[in-house]
């Protein structure tokens, strides 16, 4: 497997391939490097960010739950499946502005393959079709382009 993503924009976009994650997915924080370990070890870390306040942990709901997190937002968990660079330029953008037409907010992760956006947990059968819809546009456009 090559790990060079693709650096095109419009090449990214037509190939999203969003895919929502079944169940809910919170934001939680914590000064407890023990807790984030055992997290980590019990594999129920789906990202985590160390800032001056803590740790900022996110996890399934339900896993919070069971550790006693404390928890406002619930979200739902897409991925874009397509293999974007680090170094694009443009992604975040055309996304974040295609979901803010819908009046949806995106909390971006970037992994090293992916990116992964985490929408309000009602918003994310809505986020889903306009991502689907943004890519089907973007790939029309590609293909014409061709």
């Amino acid at each position: 497997m090559s790990i060079q993503g693709e650096t095109d924009v419009d090449k990214i976009i037509a190939n999203l391939v969003p895919c929502l994650h079944p169940d809910s997915f919170v934001f939680c924080t914590t000064a407890d490097r023990g807790l984030v370990g055992t997290l980590l070890q019990d594999e129920q870390l789906i990202a985590f960010m160390a800032e001056k306040e803590g740790f900022t942990v996110v996890l399934s709901k339900a896993a919070a739950e069971k550790y006693s997190l404390k928890f406002d937002y619930i979200a739902r968990w897409l991925t874009l499946e397509v293999h974007s660079a680090l170094e694009a330029v443009g992604l975040t953008a055309a996304f974040a502005a295609a979901l803010a037409k819908e009046n949806i907010s995106a909390n971006v992760v970037a992994g090293f393959f992916h990116d992964h956006l985490f929408v309000d947990e009602r918003s994310g059968e809505k986020a889903l079709e306009v991502l689907t819809k943004l890519s089907a546009k973007h790939a029309a456009r590609v293909e014409k382009d061709a």
